[in-house]
C-alpha cells in the first residue's frame, strides 16, 4: 500500500506576479524549488491565504535568487501580486518508507528568500 504525504513545502511565500497571458503553471525561484525538493514540471498544490483559493498546477524554474513566485495562465485569476501563498508537493510512499520520511518545509521572508528549512511542523504553532 502507498500513502500520499507532504514532500516539500514553501511556506507563506509572497506572490510577486500574476500573468494571465501565459500558457499555465507557477514560476518559482530555483533556489526555493531546490530547498523544498520540488522538481521542475512537478505538480504542486497552492493555497492562497488571502482568499482561501486552493488549486493545482506545475512548476517552472525562475531565476535563482530572484524571489519570483508568479502564477501563470488561468491560475493568475486566483491570486494578486502581494498575496501570501503556501506551495506544496506530495510524495507517494510505501509503508516502510514512511517512518524515515522527512518533508522539507522552507520558511521564507517577505522577499521570498530562505529564512529557515525545517523537516516538521510543530502542532499549534505559527511559523
Amino acid at each position: 500500500m502507498f500513502r500520499t504525504l507532504l514532500g516539500g513545502k514553501i511556506h507563506l511565500a509572497t506572490v510577486t506576479q500574476a500573468d494571465l497571458n501565459y500558457v499555465g503553471s507557477i514560476t518559482i525561484d530555483q533556489n526555493l524549488l531546490d530547498a523544498a525538493g520540488i522538481c521542475v514540471n512537478e505538480k504542486v498544490q497552492i493555497v492562497n491565504n488571502n482568499n482561501g483559493a486552493r488549486f493545482e498546477t506545475y512548476t517552472i524554474a525562475g531565476e535563482r535568487g530572484s524571489g519570483i513566485v508568479c502564477l501563470n495562465g488561468a491560475a493568475a485569476r486566483l491570486v494578486q501580486a502581494g498575496d501570501i501563498v503556501i506551495i506544496m508537493s506530495y510524495v507517494l510512499l510505501s509503508e516502510p518508507e514512511i517512518a524515515a520520511h522527512q518533508p522539507k518545509v522552507v520558511l521564507v521572508d517577505g522577499a521570498n528568500q530562505i529564512r529557515e528549512i525545517i523537516h516538521y511542523e510543530p502542532a499549534n504553532t505559527v511559523l
